[in-house]
């Protein structure tokens, strides 16, 4: 298959400007998911479990597909789309969906990502096995190695906390407690933190537009996440400790 540089260049910059969008809207309202949802009324609700399968599924399924349907799928370009992109998504559809805890989401927030998950699926595999191109001395360039560091970080991160999450609360408990340990003693959102260092983390290693664009959406969307958390720590916990960040240790 030949590379398809307008489709790619048309859905890179539509995550940016969807991205930048999502977070001034963000901003004043919140998403109903989790906490925020208003369960009753037209609301269609799919079990947490149905819904982080649904839809992360694209993301992974999608770039193995083309994988699977390119006639050579050598190459540096195929081993970071398999080793990280697909990776993550692999843990998030197989692993993290039947380990949540979570509440039960809106149907239409679930189609929602689902679209989003098969667009960017098909946009970063196409891209890294029909667009990009690496010698064999990008192995060794800074910013590969960076990134590849930053990513696997960033996933350790994002993993972990999700432990801590799941873990806050004994069967039958529906109470909200403050979660401590790992990157939650530095910042509210310890997991969203981890899932955006990913992704600075995959740009960085791949050095492509899709990559960039995906990773400035993912801290559009659920950087403001955090910082509703982090309000709503403060606002219900008397004794939450004052010097935590919201998403970006010491800083933010």
């Amino acid at each position: 298959m030949l590379c398809q540089e307008r489709t790619v260049h048309y859905l890179s910059w539509s995550l940016i400007i969807g991205g930048l969008l999502y977070f001034l809207r963000q901003i004043g309202t919140h998403t109903p998911y989790g906490r925020y949802v208003e369960v009753g009324g037209r609301n269609v609700m799919v079990p947490a479990k149905v819904a982080w399968l649904v839809q992360e599924l694209p993301s992974f399924l999608i770039p193995v597909l083309l994988m699977l349907s390119t006639e050579s799928t050598t190459g540096l370009g195929r081993n970071l789309l398999l080793g990280t992109f697909c990776l993550h998504y692999f843990h998030r559809t197989f692993i993290y969906s039947l380990l949540t805890k979570g509440t039960a989401s809106p149907l239409s927030i679930v189609v929602s990502a689902a679209v989003f998950c098969s667009l960017n699926g098909f946009l970063q595999g196409h891209a890294m096995l029909h667009c990009v191109r690496y010698d064999a001395s990008w192995r060794a360039d800074v910013r590969f190695v960076t990134g590849l560091v930053l990513f696997f970080t960033g996933m350790g991160i994002n993993i972990h906390s999700d432990h801590v999450l799941r873990n806050l609360r004994k069967p039958g408990e529906v109470t909200y407690k403050i979660p401590k340990g790992g990157m939650f003693e530095l910042v509210s959102g310890a997991n969203f933190f981890g899932e955006i260092l990913e992704w600075w983390g995959y740009a960085l290693a791949t050095w492509t537009l899709p990559a960039f664009a995906f990773a400035l959406f993912t801290a559009c969307s659920i950087g403001p996440r955090a910082l509703h958390h982090h309000r709503y720590y403060l606002k219900n916990f008397d004794d939450y400790p004052k010097t935590r960040k919201a998403v970006i240790p010491f800083l933010l």
